[in-house]
């Protein structure tokens, strides 16, 4: 972790942002006051995007539960 105080941060920000972009960095002011930056991950993945599973149902059974339920 990189510990850079207020003024450094303010003078070099464009590198402790290119730093926390690895690793976290802490920002200490005079007042004793620390402030942690860490890089925020977004979300690439559809929500949609679900992993499969395992199953021994065929296709025939599937179909016949979606007719099964559709009949009722």
């Amino acid at each position: 972790m990189k510990v850079f105080t207020y003024s450094e941060a303010r003078q070099n920000l464009s590198e402790l942002l290119n730093t926390a972009q690895n690793e976290e960095v802490e920002i200490r002011r005079r007042d004793g006051s620390i402030f942690s930056i860490v890089p925020k991950r977004g979300k690439r993945k559809s929500p949609f995007d679900v992993a499969g599973i395992k199953t021994k149902a065929t296709t025939q059974d599937i179909l016949n539960a979606v007719r099964e339920s559709r009949a009722s």
